[in-house]
């Protein structure tokens, strides 16, 4: 049975019962471990559920969650990037330096990185190379351009930026309200438009899209120009927030994108990815890196540690809950 007869073997409607309560289960994962962290930081400290309290728990979350949205992309086209921390940091030296002082060539620059980010998903694409050894190298490209171009910690985010990430919406904080319109944004766009299946086809099914008439070629390039765009807006927006440039500072922004995909409900091969179980899981690895560790009075020394384990746990409910939808 070919899968298009299979899909439509399906009735239009069942109600939920054995065989799609695993189904249910695996698809709430990451709102259920975001929750528990929710409920761990509310019984050590019940001041921290509060409008100032999420403001403050979930600042960093909002380059956390780009980041992991940029990664996304590309795990979506069943490759993967390890120089998005690297390029975020890069970004973040544009921003403190040129983008302030100089704003024509910032602006150019970032173009540039993004045509950039197009143009290794067209060599990737063309002469059939690993992602992970371009990304790889390009992690050290971006590291050195970050360090000629800002040796040491310094700059300052231009006037308009520092505005933008510290405006206070009323009634909902606005780190929420941004990773509300980043997974809505991305969950459309990937997600509910025709172009959109042709993307996770292209990660998925790459033989029948390319059969299907559709250039995969252009799928690839479209989809490393957006993991660009959306790392250029992470660096933006950290630079935002810290008020400084920094060569290393988005180094650990590739782990954290990663995991956050994967804990999101994302998989490395097949193109099947989740925009809004993505930032669930970029929010949840935010707030156990710190805000939670912190009212345990665990040393930050943890917080790798700490990501890791529930990380783990995720993946092995997911790996439970798919043995159990196979048995069924």
């Amino acid at each position: 049975m070919t899968a298009k007869s299979s899909v439509a073997a399906r009735p239009a409607f069942m109600p939920f019962g054995k065989t799609d309560s695993p189904r249910l289960l695996r698809a709430l994962l990451p709102a259920l471990s975001l929750a528990l962290v929710l409920l761990a930081i509310a019984w050590l400290n019940q001041r921290a559920i509060s409008y100032f309290g999420f403001t403050l728990m979930l600042n960093l979350a909002i380059p956390i969650a780009l980041a992991t949205v940029a990664q996304m992309f590309i795990i979506t086209g069943n490759d993967l990037d390890l120089s998005i921390g690297a390029f975020v940091g890069f970004v973040g030296c544009v921003t403190a330096t040129w983008l302030r002082d100089t704003p024509i060539l910032g602006i150019l620059t970032l173009l540039g990185c993004v045509g950039v980010y197009a143009a290794l998903g067209a060599l990737i694409h063309w002469r059939n190379l690993p992602s992970i050894v371009v990304t790889l190298g390009m992690n050290f490209v971006w590291q050195g351009l970050a360090v000629l171009l800002l040796p040491k910690p310094g700059g300052r985010a231009p006037d308009w930026l520092l505005a933008s990430m510290s405006v206070k919406p009323p009634l909902v904080p606005f780190p929420v309200l941004a990773a509300l319109i980043i997974a809505a944004v991305t969950y459309f766009g990937l997600m509910r438009t025709s172009y959109g299946a042709i993307l996770r086809g292209s990660g998925g099914n790459a033989t029948a899209i390319g059969r299907a008439g559709w250039s995969l070629l252009k799928a690839k390039i479209v989809l490393y120009a957006c993991a660009g765009l959306f790392g250029v807006l992470s660096g933006l927006s950290l630079i935002g927030i810290t008020t400084s440039g920094d060569a290393n500072i988005g180094n650990g922004y590739t782990l954290l994108s990663i995991a956050g995909v994967i804990l999101g409900g994302g998989e490395f091969v097949g193109g099947r990815v989740s925009p809004i179980g993505a930032v669930i899981g970029a929010l949840t690895l935010a707030l156990a890196a710190s805000p939670l560790l912190t009212f345990m009075h665990l040393p930050p020394d943890w917080q790798v540690a700490a990501n890791g384990a529930i990380l783990i746990v995720v993946l092995a409910a997911r790996a439970l809950i798919s043995r159990r939808e196979v048995e069924q």
